[in-house]
């Protein structure tokens, strides 16, 4: 922080003539201006009426005397010496004074505030100092201009730290929040997950959700979501789709809420994964990302898929060489029928398990005649004989012919 030479400030400085007798008598009034300065800022300015007292009080007690020194020191420089020598430590104090505001999680109200009444009090003060001394009404309205110009710059250094403690801070933050998804993301222990949750200053939830989209998509949902949601993406191999796709880790979304969730992913390509407790949300990601690597999708492309609605097919696709041997064994009575025919009969045979054997309902799902059904089971009974009245079978079958489509 160095004062500009072209500032109000450094002009005032350098047209500003005191005698030394006023400097002197205005030198030996900054303890008592520097303790009125401090009360009135607890009475006029609320968001410090209990900050400002014991040893705290007495420490912006002494900023302030050095804030008041350091305008003595400026208002004393002659035409010839360099205004931002006095002044450059003082708007470095003033520059931290607002990052620590900024830290404190205080706005800049209450600190602008004060420096208002500050300038007022000091002002009051030590004009009426410098009237005793001799001072003429030139010279008051000189030190005038110098008093607020100072405070501008005062105010102006602590408007720039605060501001730069806020995007420091936020920079510092999003980091651990994104350190913190890819550790949830990885499977951490509790442990370390909490001590990441506490240093990212995150409310741990009772449950996480999964949530894979369109990267694009991202910023949008988020937006319509618990402000606690973490948003991941980069850095996870496993993610198919690279840049393309975003992760976010949704809190609390179990229960009735999962239905929000689902409403709100509509139309943004989003795969959902279970709700898991919130140290144990991998479990949600590897379901989410498994349907993705299957290729399933929702019924209609613009409704999120809901991993809790194809579990079926997740299951099934759980090992592909399994189910694969597990079809060609259970359905080997249909390798001797020519492929036209094998395909009906599967499909009826499909529709008739699922349907519990009622053939009415599988004439309905089939689009055919009740006796084209009762024919075609006669075929497969012929087929499989024992195997349908066999709980076991019945099963393989059931897995082999697969879930209904999603």
């Amino acid at each position: 922080m160095v004062q500009q030479p072209g500032s109000a400030t450094a002009r005032g400085a350098a047209d500003l003539e005191l005698d030394p007798a006023v400097m002197l008598s205005l030198r030996d009034l900054l303890p008592t201006v520097a303790g009125q300065t401090v009360a009135a800022v607890i009475v006029e300015v609320p968001s410090y009426a209990g900050a400002l007292t014991g040893a705290m009080g007495e420490n912006i007690e002494a900023a302030v005397q050095m804030a008041l020194a350091g305008f003595l020191r400026l208002a004393s420089s002659t035409r010839e010496s360099d205004p931002s020598t006095p002044l450059g430590p003082t708007l470095e104090g003033a520059y931290a004074l607002g990052r620590g505001e900024a830290r404190s999680g205080r706005s800049m109200d209450a600190l602008l505030a004060a420096y208002r009444v500050g300038a007022r009090v000091a002002w009051r003060e030590m004009a009426a100092a410098a009237v005793s001394a001799g001072a003429s009404s030139a010279t008051l309205g000189q030190f005038a201009e110098l008093v607020f110009a100072y405070i501008d710059e005062l105010s102006a250094a602590s408007v720039a730290g605060h501001t730069d403690e806020l995007s420091t801070s936020g920079r510092v933050r999003e980091r651990y929040l994104e350190r913190l998804a890819h550790q949830l993301l990885s499977g951490a222990g509790e442990e370390t997950l909490r001590e990441s949750a506490e240093r990212a200053d995150w409310q741990v939830p009772t449950t996480l959700t999964v949530v894979l989209l369109a990267a694009a998509q991202a910023r949008g949902a988020v937006s319509m979501l618990d402000g606690s949601t973490l948003i991941a993406g980069e850095e996870l191999p496993e993610l198919p789709g690279g840049g393309e796709r975003a992760l976010l880790l949704v809190p609390d979304m179990h229960g009735r809420d999962r239905h929000h969730l689902i409403r709100v992913m509509r139309g943004r390509h989003a795969v959902v994964g279970p709700a898991r407790q919130w140290t144990l949300s991998r479990a949600s990601y590897l379901r989410a990302l498994e349907a993705v690597q299957l290729g399933l999708v929702a019924g209609e492309s613009d409704v999120a898929l809901d991993t809790e609605e194809v579990l079926p097919a997740l299951v099934l696709g759980a090992d592909p060489e399994a189910i694969a041997d597990l079809r060609a064994r259970a359905l080997a009575p249909l390798a001797a029928v020519r492929p036209g025919p094998a395909a009906r009969l599967q499909e009826t045979l499909r529709s008739w398990l699922l349907h519990q054997g009622r053939r009415e309902e599988v004439a309905a799902d089939l689009h055919v005649h009740p006796q084209t059904v009762r024919y075609r089971m006669g075929q497969v009974r012929e087929l499989f004989g024992e195997r349908l009245d066999d709980p076991r079978s019945v099963l393989e079958l059931v897995l082999a012919l697969g879930p209904m489509d999603p």
